[in-house]
């Protein structure tokens, strides 16, 4: 959610989904950059591994994370869909 007013990842939906909010706008790819650090600083690995795969004009995105497996991001997140 650009313009969040905090970036803060606000938990998993009842479908699996990680809800997200970010003060920066969607403008220019300015919340989708600030959705990247975000994601790299809850999963404490660098920026350069998160990369956004597909969704970048939409709501939902598919995010990629490497040096990461799927459980260490459904361990952090419980009920994510990985």
């Amino acid at each position: 959610m650009p313009r969040g007013g905090a970036d803060r990842v606000d938990g998993v939906s009842d479908e699996g989904v990680l809800q997200a909010r970010v003060s920066a706008p969607a403008v220019g790819g300015a919340a989708n950059a600030a959705l990247v650090r975000l994601l790299a600083e809850e999963l404490n690995v660098s920026r350069t591994s998160v990369r956004l795969v597909a969704g970048a004009t939409g709501r939902q995105k598919l995010i990629v994370v490497d040096g990461l497996s799927p459980q260490g991001v459904a361990d952090r997140w419980p009920g994510i869909k990985v």
